[in-house]
């Protein structure tokens, strides 16, 4: 195959761009012929077919879509951004979550945009072997708005979100991390929680396998699942107990020190039907009353229960940010700025840049800017160190004639022509490139003059 992006004539490449996607409209179709693959792979597959994969185009989307992959943002959750997807040149979104199984990540994506497109929200495992390609574990339909996964194992997660080729607009991406059981004693929380998974019992002996939470005597406990409740028994250890199967899931919930327990075995039960009474029997005599709540996996025995039933008190943080910038050009207004790696001052520093740098801003979280960097690479900037570019910075009136050009390198494509003594406003500066203003609003490049 050539190994040189195949070049076709502007009305031959849209023709093409255009048949094909009026062919992936058809979601049904895609799904008939792609049973076993993700929406995005279908489209991977359909890029192929039409050769498009071997345009410039076709080829920047597919490494838009590994890059997300490769280098996502490190978010904490619960997150929002907002932001722009430019129709004209590729661009994927990518996140790492840290999440601890028994959470359920819920994803949610708003998209404004004038023309109906699909977007592909993709999440994966991202596993502890770099050399490793990251496994998908869920996928979104092409027309979704929300993806939802229970996670399985403690381990960082990734998400990809990406639309299709040629199509663009504004999103608000929203990701959350949510219980996926009730809470097991109605109007307490994870606050209530005095002991935790893994403290010492026994002198050392042993580890707590489950969490405490305290209530006073009498207090209803809930079932935190649809289930069938399989075990209603006193143990020397646990006093009353009950076991709570949840097939579903494929494991047993154990709760213990009951005062009283008001359900049999053999007994189907409902998310929030009582099961029992909060009480301090069995080994709990002599302390407070609590319920022992425990999860136990089918063949992997205790798992730790507190993110299955923590609800995080934490808001969705607001952006706080100029949104009238998203899309366009901010320059750096201090006198060196850093810019980190995701959204927090305590982020990794990814760079740090001069006075008067341009930044084109491509998204906004919390009080963050989002920016692509003269490199093309993508970071974050607290929006404090930037400034609009309306104003220039200098007024400059060329001694020669000189190209204005479409990016701040030597080899960049020409605009226009700028004669001798044409009185150009500098608006921000990339090394010995200037980012200039010229009379009809347009913006382009001018090599400083050694």
């Amino acid at each position: 195959m050539n190994s040189k992006p195949i070049s076709y004539s502007p009305f031959i490449y849209s023709l093409l761009i255009t048949l094909f996607l009026t062919g992936c409209g058809s979601r049904e179709t895609l799904r008939g012929v792609f049973k076993k693959e993700s929406p995005y792979e279908a489209y991977v597959s359909s890029l192929k077919s039409a050769k498009l994969d071997e345009t410039a185009v076709g080829q920047d989307w597919l490494a838009a879509g590994q890059t997300a992959l490769q280098t996502p943002t490190p978010v904490t959750l619960p997150f929002k951004e907002t932001g722009y997807f430019p129709a004209d040149k590729p661009r994927a979104l990518g996140y790492k979550v840290e999440v601890k199984r028994g959470e359920k990540l819920v994803v949610n994506l708003e998209m404004k945009a004038r023309q109906t497109m699909q977007v592909f929200m993709d999440l994966f495992e991202a596993g502890t072997d770099p050399a490793t390609a990251p496994k998908r574990v869920a996928s979104a339909d092409s027309t979704a708005t929300i993806l939802t996964y229970v996670v399985d194992e403690d381990m960082a997660h990734l998400l990809r979100i990406q639309p299709e080729l040629l199509r663009g607009g504004s999103y608000t991406i929203t990701i959350q991390a949510q219980p996926t059981l009730a809470f097991p004693i109605p109007g307490k929380s994870s606050r209530h929680i005095a002991s935790i998974w893994g403290d010492p019992r026994d002198a050392g002996a042993r580890s707590h396998e489950g969490i405490d939470i305290f209530a006073p005597r009498g207090t209803p406990v809930i079932a935190s699942v649809d289930g069938t409740v399989s075990r209603v028994d006193e143990t020397p250890r646990g006093g009353r107990v009950i076991w709570l199967s949840d097939r579903e899931r494929g494991q047993n919930l154990y709760y213990a020190h009951l005062d009283q327990q008001l359900v049999a075995a053999g007994q189907r039960v409902s998310v929030g039907d009582t099961l029992g009474l909060v009480g301090n029997t069995g080994n709990a005599r002599g302390t407070g009353p609590h319920l022992h709540f425990g999860i136990y996996r089918y063949g992997h025995g205790a798992t730790n229960p507190y993110p299955y039933v923590h609800q995080s008190a934490a808001p969705i943080p607001a952006v706080k940010v100029d949104a009238a910038h998203i899309g366009n050009w901010v320059r750096v207004s201090s006198k060196m700025a850093n810019v980190r790696t995701a959204p927090s001052a305590k982020a990794g520093l990814h760079t740090s840049l001069p006075k008067n740098t341009p930044l084109r801003v491509t998204g906004a979280a919390n009080d963050w800017y989002r920016v692509r960097l003269p490199d093309q690479s993508e970071a974050y900037i607290i929006s404090s160190l930037v400034e609009s570019i309306a104003k220039p910075i200098a007024v400059k009136k060329l001694k020669q004639e000189r190209p204005l050009l479409d990016e701040a390198h030597p080899e960049a494509g020409q605009m226009d022509s700028l004669p001798a003594g044409f009185a150009i406003p500098v608006v921000a500066v990339n090394g010995q490139f200037e980012l200039v203003r010229q009379s009809d609003g347009r913006l382009g490049w001018v090599q400083a003059a050694e």
